[in-house]
This record gives structure tokens, sequence and C-alpha cells, in this order.
């Protein structure tokens, strides 16, 4: 085939084969860390976030080995062409040679020249002569065939460059996504005398592309389904629960029995809301309700059935449930839900007239008690977890409190499981700082302070009261 005129530029001489084996081993030893790179991203092929970091790693192998290929191929020159080939023998497996293909129809003969390459990407036999223009587009998909027509109108009457991408259906049904790229070429007196093009099966870039936006389509509406899931959990919870920060605002009437003070520590992980709950609430009697508790797993559902705990909790202490028949009327709630739970409590009875706090816990860290820069964990019967067992019974404890002494509770969440010392242990410690404190929101800060900076796995909450008189 002689060399081509092209209508708007020279054919631009290869580069030397120097810089050109220079680029191929470059592009080699960054094949073969991507690949490394590939083989390291393990994990749950169901998270989307590692299905799109394998998709982006395959897209990055095939067109590194597309790269290389093709440098190959501007490094040794054209392959040679036989006068008359009876067969086209398969290529190696994942030959960039196998996937690109040469043509020139010439307008003046009505000649065809096809490269062997070219039989096999377009699946035809290379014993049957080549088609023409005319008949090119009768192997491309129906729907691609004007794009086709189009192209190759625009080079033969306008003189413009070949560029664009179209489907073909092989005899053998596959269907496959060809690249071409071409220009007309002009004889002395400056008209179209031919039209030479190259080809190139990119159907399995195009479909590493596909699966990156697959991939990455799957990953942005995950993150959003998470991203709202965790606004409903925080909504719902925020509607539910006392003000999360400061002093909860009892409504008795003169000088109030506890000075209360809450804080909620969300996770270091980011992950969606938990069944965190915190309840400061005044009772017809007089007494006050304090409790903490933690319903397990995220997201809408949870929080849903932690304002139905909350509630169910309210509602039985105003009816003058004690702490232990609390707890045991909780469990059997949790037990015959439509969609069982596991959680854990702590819940506290505060009698002004006497100072006597009631409390009892379900699998949850025991109060802790503070006075005159001493603190500790009071006795009490251990109870299951809420759901875990349906006839569970929970028994209940009395401590007498005096003026001055500090109430904490607090959710596991404080500290990671895998911690040397529990949360308690180091609450424990702040015995004199919170002795110096000047109130319950005082506490609280002491406590945000040492526990603030901790990578927590969960999210966690603390509720101080002071008694005052």
């Amino acid at each position: 085939m002689p060399p081509h005129l092209s209508a708007d530029r020279p054919p631009a001489q290869p580069p030397g084969r120097g810089p050109l084996d220079a680029l191929i081993s470059q592009a080699r030893r960054l094949r073969g860390e991507v690949d490394a790179v590939r083989r390291d991203a393990q994990g749950d092929a169901s998270d989307p976030q590692v299905r799109w970091e394998r998709a982006l790693c395959d897209l990055a192998l095939h067109q590194l080995a597309e790269l290389d290929g093709h440098l190959a191929q501007l490094r040794d020159g054209p392959p040679p062409v036989a006068a008359a080939p009876a067969a086209v023998p398969a290529a190696p497996p994942g030959s960039l040679l196998s996937r690109v293909g040469s043509a020139e129809w010439n307008l003046l003969t009505g000649e065809a020249d096809w490269s062997g390459e070219l039989f096999r990407i377009l699946g035809r036999d290379p014993a049957v002569p080549p088609l023409t223009l005319d008949e090119l587009p009768s192997v491309a998909l129906e729907e691609d065939r004007p794009r086709l027509t189009a192209m190759v109108t625009d080079c033969l009457v306008d003189a413009r460059p070949v560029d664009g991408e179209f489907r073909i259906v092989r005899p053998d049904g596959a269907v496959r996504t060809v690249h071409m790229m071409g220009e007309p070429v002009l004889d002395a007196d400056g008209g179209t005398a031919s039209m030479w093009a190259v080809l190139r099966d990119v159907s399995e870039l195009r479909r590493s592309q596909s699966e990156v936006r697959e991939t990455r389509d799957s990953l942005q509406h995950h993150r959003h389904r998470a991203q709202t899931e965790h606004r409903l959990a925080v909504e719902l919870r925020e509607a539910v629960l006392p003000p999360w920060r400061g002093s909860p605002r009892l409504p008795r009437r003169g000088r109030p029995a506890l000075d209360l003070a809450v804080h909620r520590l969300p996770s270091s992980a980011g992950t969606p809301a938990g069944g965190d709950w915190y309840d400061a609430l005044e009772l017809a009697d007089g007494d006050t309700l304090l409790g903490v508790g933690d319903l397990t797993g995220r997201g809408p559902g949870v929080a849903s059935g932690m304002a139905m705990l909350l509630g169910a909790v309210r509602g039985m202490a105003m009816a003058g449930a004690g702490p232990g028949q609390l707890m045991t009327w909780l469990n059997q709630l949790l037990d015959t839900a439509a969609q069982p739970a596991l959680g854990s409590a702590v819940c506290c009875r505060y009698r002004p007239a006497t100072r006597t706090l009631t409390w009892a816990r379900a699998g949850h860290p025991a109060p802790l008690l503070f006075r005159d820069g001493t603190g500790w964990t009071p006795d009490a019967p251990d109870g299951a977890l809420l759901g875990a067992a349906s006839k569970a019974r929970y028994g209940q404890a009395e401590e007498t409190l005096e003026t001055g002494d500090l109430l904490l509770l607090h959710t596991d969440g404080l500290v990671p499981r895998r911690g040397r010392r529990t949360a308690a242990q180091r609450l424990l410690d702040l015995a004199p700082r919170f002795a110096a404190a000047r109130d319950a929101q005082d506490c609280v800060r002491t406590v945000v302070e040492e526990f603030g900076g901790t990578e927590r796995e969960d999210d966690a909450c603390v509720l101080a009261a002071r008694v005052m008189s």
C-alpha cells in the first residue's frame, strides 16, 4: 500500500526505537504496579466501595495494555501481509494485534484492501472479498448504522477525519464495539481518491469503563442511602430524646432537687446513628426518672425501635412501675416485638423527699456514685440483656444519697471494647475532678475532655445528676 497523502497534514515519522523502548518499559512497569494494587485490593465483593476500586484497577490495566501494544506496533512497524492468505490464524489470547486492523477503500477502482486483523475483528472469512464502503454499514447494529454512514459521508464529501465508534454484530452473534479513525487520501488534483482507516476493537475497554460507571453509581447510591438513613435516624432521635447537650429542664417549681446535664459523643467511624438513648423525666408523684440504654443495630429502624422503647419506659414509669418491674416489662416488649432486638438499659427512680435512689439494670454498666472526691459502683443484681430471655426477671437496689452526691450514668461506647481499662474504671479515676466541679455541667465537661479524643466504635452518652437538697 503506497504512503498516504493526508488531507490536512503529511504523515508523521515514528520516533526512534530507543525512546519507544523506554516508554514501553515504563508502561509495563506501571502495569505491573497497578496489577499489584489490584491484587492487594481485597475485601467483601458485596461492598460497592470494593467493587468500584477493583473496576478502576481493571480499567487502568486494560488501558495500559492498549498503550503497551500500540507502542510496540509503532516501534516494530506494520506486520507483513501475505499475498493471498487462505486463513487468518488466531492471535494469542489478550494480544493487542488481534484488536487493531486497517483498511483502505479506493474510490476510483472500487477495491478494498483489509489487513488480516480487520477480518478477525469483524469476524469475516479472509477468503471472501472485503466489504466496500457501501457494504460496511451492513455489519453494524441497526441503531448504529446512521452514525457510521454519516462518518463515512463526511469523510468522502467534506474531507473530514473519521473518529467515532459503532457496534458490530459478528457472524457468530457476538456484539463488539469498534473505534474507527481515518482520513481521506487526496490525489494530485486535490480530489478524494480513497479513504483509509484504522479500526480497533475496544469492547473490553468499554466493558471496563461501563463497570466503573456502574460501580461508581452503585457506590454513590449506597452513600446517598446511608446519608439519608443517618439523617432520618438523627432527626427521629432528636425528636424524642431530651436535649442532648446542656442541662435538661425539669418542670419542678422552686429549687430543683437534681442538677442535671447530658452529652452525647458520636462514634469516630462516622457510622449511621445507633440506638443509644437517655431520659430525665419528672413523674406525677414528684419522683424523677433517670435512665440510659442502647438498642443493638443502626439506622432508622433502630431509631424507631429506640423511640418505641423510650415511650414505653416513660409510660410504665408514669404508671408507677419500679425500675425492676419496668425492666421485666421492657424485656417482654422487646421479646414480642415484630422485629426482635436486643437492648441494654439502666433505669433509676429518685425520690427527693428521702433522697432515695432505686435502680435496676439489664446488661448495662451500673450507675456510678461520687461523694467527697471518692467514687464507687453500688452493688446490685445483674440482669440479662433486654430481649435475650423471655422469662427473665430483674431485681432492684436502693441507695440513700446525700446533698452534693453525683450520680453518673453512661453507655458502654465511651471506650473501645478492646481497651485495657473499662469506662467505669476511668470514670472513677475522675472523682477528685468531679468534687471540684461547680455543677453537673462541669462534671459532664470533664467526661468529654477525658473521652472526647478516644477512637470510639459506637455512639456514647453520659448523664450526670448532682443532688441539690
